[in-house]
């Protein structure tokens, strides 16, 4: 096998399937990206087992064929050449040798005899996106999926079709983003989990253009994901999802409007205070048209007042800092509104049209 292809074209292509590849594993072909040359394409493929990543590069074909390089070195060496030409040149003892104008390269390939390629996926069911639709709902969501390994249900995100509506959800036992997209067309209903995992990969190596399409295939098992020239190919969570349309609420008996950029640099302020691991609860006093913002801490103490339109009755109400912050940065509106119904009850940012909700459980708290 020989192939030539642009260094920065080729680092591209291998940045894309280094995704694929597992921080740890006892199967040496899974710490590798197979570059195979056939059809006048060239392809690096990369497959941990959950996730599988096909990415097509340019360059000429010299002599086609196909080989396993261990995706770690192949990253390093073509990171480090010039911006020029890259040659890899494969003998029949699969040496791989790596040229860029006067640095040289032999390091050990493989056949890839046993590495697992993409797993086959029916295209019957299938919705377009736009790239960028799809790299914000993942942002806007992602932050809720639980780290936790006690609950696999939870280290995904619900994506559910119905129509020309798409919902992706997250929660991690504290907190639930919701967010809801209206697709161009109308699609057969899917409800599936889709691993955190596969959802943060997948919006690293979008583009993010509005006028780029993603089709996403949707089967029992796999989702797939083509856009551009690259295929991405993912196992799915097995299970029913946390039935979430039961715990949002139309009651409330406070609501209040506030501009999210005065509420959420006040937050971002409180944080200050706040050592790392430490749980200290922002208090919220809302009272007629002013809420008072308040934490008290082992370093220091802060309060400050926001100018509020409040409706309902006057609550006193703790969260955790970090939570309204992480939804107030993906709300892309210049005003909020926050639900509430008392000091124990979850609270909800959302807009009129619930293309957005926010729900964020309070915390205990002593007032001092």
């Amino acid at each position: 096998m020989k192939i030539v292809c642009q260094k920065d074209v080729l680092l591209k292509g291998v940045n894309i399937a280094l995704r694929a590849i597992p921080s740890k594993t006892t199967m040496p072909i899974m710490e590798c990206i197979l570059i195979s040359c056939s059809n006048n394409q060239i392809t690096l493929t990369a497959n941990d087992g959950e996730l599988a990543i096909n990415t097509a590069v340019d360059g000429e074909i010299i002599n086609p064929g196909t080989v396993a390089i261990e995706a770690k070195i192949l990253s390093d060496i073509v990171r480090k050449l010039p911006d020029s030409d890259v040659t890899i040149d494969v003998d029949d003892n699969f040496l791989v040798t790596i040229t860029c104008e006067k640095a040289k390269f032999e390091i050990s390939g493989s056949d890839g005899y046993d590495f697992t390629g993409l797993p086959q996926v029916n295209r019957s069911k299938y919705i377009s996106i736009s790239q960028f639709n799809l790299k914000e709902i993942i942002r806007q969501t992602i932050f809720s999926i639980s780290d936790s390994d006690n609950n696999h249900i939870m280290g995904g995100e619900l994506f559910e079709v119905k129509g020309n509506i798409l919902r992706m959800a997250s929660l991690d036992g504290h907190r639930i983003s919701i967010r809801r997209l209206e697709l161009k067309d109308n699609y057969e209903d899917s409800k599936v989990i889709i691993p955190g995992k596969t959802l943060g990969e997948i919006s690293k190596i979008l583009s993010g253009g509005v006028d780029d399409e993603v089709i996403i295939y949707i089967t029992k098992n796999h989702i797939m994901f083509e856009f551009d020239t690259t295929i991405i190919v993912s196992r799915l969570i097995e299970g029913e999802y946390f039935k979430i349309d039961n715990m949002i609420s139309g009651d409330y008996e406070t609501k209040v409007d506030i501009n999210k950029k005065d509420l959420l640099s006040c937050i971002d302020r409180s944080t200050l205070l706040i050592k790392e691991n430490d749980k200290k609860p922002l208090i919220m006093n809302i009272t007629d048209d002013n809420m008072e913002l308040k934490l008290i801490s082992a370093i220091g103490s802060l309060r400050e007042d926001i100018s509020v339109n409040k409706t309902g009755k006057d609550i006193m109400i703790g969260f955790n800092p970090m939570f309204l912050m992480d939804a107030l940065r993906v709300i892309d509106d210049e005003n909020v509104s926050i639900y509430m119904v008392n000091a124990k009850a979850p609270c909800f940012i959302k807009d009129d049209s619930e293309s957005y909700i926010y729900l964020i459980l309070p915390v205990n708290f002593n007032i001092n």
